[in-house]
């Protein structure tokens, strides 16, 4: 089985929490690196590597602040990376979370939504 992809949060990169073995995968905080290409090609390498032996059902967590336009480029690849898995047959769900008062984070969630054949919902935060 892959080894789980682990980055803590830093004030610029978010937690990335990618876990097959306990079918745990989230992405949540901000995204602002310096190297957004640099920061994503191991989440999107480690996806790739995912996609060749999936779990039966893989529910994909999004929970982010803000990002930038480098970091929604990268979002956008990593989204079409699990589009693609979903596509091979395989049963995967994203949940898009925003805060209420997130218009912007929100009408990103739905601009993806749109662009996408995978099932993406979205969901208000509930604290």
């Amino acid at each position: 089985m892959l080894e789980p992809l682990k980055i803590e949060p830093t004030h610029k990169t978010p937690k990335v929490y990618l876990d097959p073995k306990n079918n745990h995968f989230e992405l949540s905080g901000r995204s602002i690196p310096e190297d957004s290409v640099g920061f994503y090609k191991k989440i999107l390498d480690w996806i790739d590597q995912y996609g060749k032996n999936p779990n039966p059902k893989t529910e994909v967590k999004f929970e982010l602040e803000y990002f930038n336009t480098s970091s929604s480029k990268n979002i956008l690849e990593l989204l079409k990376k699990l589009e693609k898995i979903y596509q091979d047959g395989n049963d995967l769900k994203i949940i898009w979370y925003y805060d209420e008062d997130d218009e912007d984070m929100q009408e990103t969630g739905e601009d993806y939504k749109a662009l996408l054949s995978v099932p993406l919902e979205l969901m208000m935060k509930v604290y």
